[in-house]
């Protein structure tokens, strides 16, 4: 007999229970979504701004017209959400005051690849995603045919680059012809071959030794590649269009050695004759062989030629 009371109570109480909690979910399923109970959160760290919360509260407002939380199908919202293509991961999730929750984050741009005359973006797990006409991310620009495999090496190479300020400095893209990848530097019209993407830290390193010992005295104009794909050696090719001329050193020893022979003349014309014609004696044109024999040929005159102070000065000049 106890055991069947106890069996009635916990049946009774089953009910009761079952009858409160459906009364609850039914009143809970009731209340309506207003603006005030979407919280949208962005949880990258570093800001875009692809999507915004107007385009998540929008979706939400479309898959759930009446706004109730009975209508709402959160999995489907979430695999709304997720399907955009700048959203690398969305969290749907409802509070028991029917507080509606979206936690999202979106894809941020490592690089923008220009590829068959197409632009699009690649993240850091080597994602594709569009460009969006509304916001512009400030990253590195890769051009050629580089292939999917390649993405991830290639994320690591550009972060490596934004990383340190030396190459930040230098390198401003990167292009691949055939299979060799080269950067795009910010001085000069050279550029830096590196080959593949493997053994990066040593290929960079060794462009920096070029420049710190060798290119800091040279003009950049100079050279049109510098090559380190090579191990253990650089590899430099000339500019074609480049003048030696133009070279800082060459520019430089050649303004020394004309420096003492255009003083020379300077002097000679700097010469006023007019108060020196009455001493223009023997000892001032005895040295000079280069005046005409006939100013030379009467030294003795001293008063009469003072009287024409003109024309000897011009022939001292010629």
């Amino acid at each position: 007999m106890k055991n069947k009371y106890r069996i009635l109570k916990i049946a009774i109480t089953v009910i009761i229970l079952g009858f409160l909690l459906s009364f609850s979910l039914k009143k809970f399923s009731g209340q309506k979504i207003t603006d005030n109970k979407i919280s949208v959160k962005m949880n990258e760290k570093t800001p875009v701004y692809f999507i915004d919360e107007k385009d998540i509260r929008e979706i939400v407002n479309k898959e759930n017209p009446s706004r109730k939380v009975g209508d709402l199908n959160i999995p489907e919202l979430e695999k709304k959400i997720n399907a955009l293509p700048a959203v690398d991961s969305a969290n749907v999730y409802l509070n028991l005051n029917g507080k509606l929750n979206l936690d999202i984050k979106q894809r941020v741009p490592v690089f923008r690849l220009n590829k068959d005359g197409k632009d699009f973006y690649v993240d850091e797990k080597g994602t594709e995603f569009p460009i969006s006409r509304t916001y512009s991310h400030p990253c590195m620009l890769v051009t050629g045919d580089v292939k999917k495999d390649e993405y991830e090496k290639l994320a690591e190479l550009v972060e490596k680059i934004d990383k340190d300020d030396f190459s930040k400095k230098y390198f401003i893209g990167i292009s691949k012809y055939k299979d060799n990848y080269s950067l795009l530097t910010s001085e000069g019209n050279y550029r830096v071959e590196i080959g593949d993407l493997d053994n990066i830290d040593f290929k960079v390193k060794g462009f920096k030794t070029f420049v710190e010992k060798y290119l800091v005295y040279q003009d950049p104009q100079k050279y049109k590649m510098i090559s380190v794909k090579y191990q253990n050696q650089i590899v430099t090719t000339l500019n074609p269009y480049f003048k030696e001329n133009d070279s800082i050193l060459k520019a430089s020893h050649k303004d020394l050695v004309k420096a003492p022979v255009a003083a020379a003349p300077v002097k000679k014309t700097e010469v006023n004759p007019k108060p020196e014609v009455k001493k223009a004696s023997s000892a001032s044109l005895k040295p000079k062989e280069n005046t005409k024999p006939k100013a030379v040929v009467k030294p003795k005159e001293t008063k009469k030629p003072a009287a024409k102070p003109k024309s000897k000065a011009k022939v001292k000049i010629e």
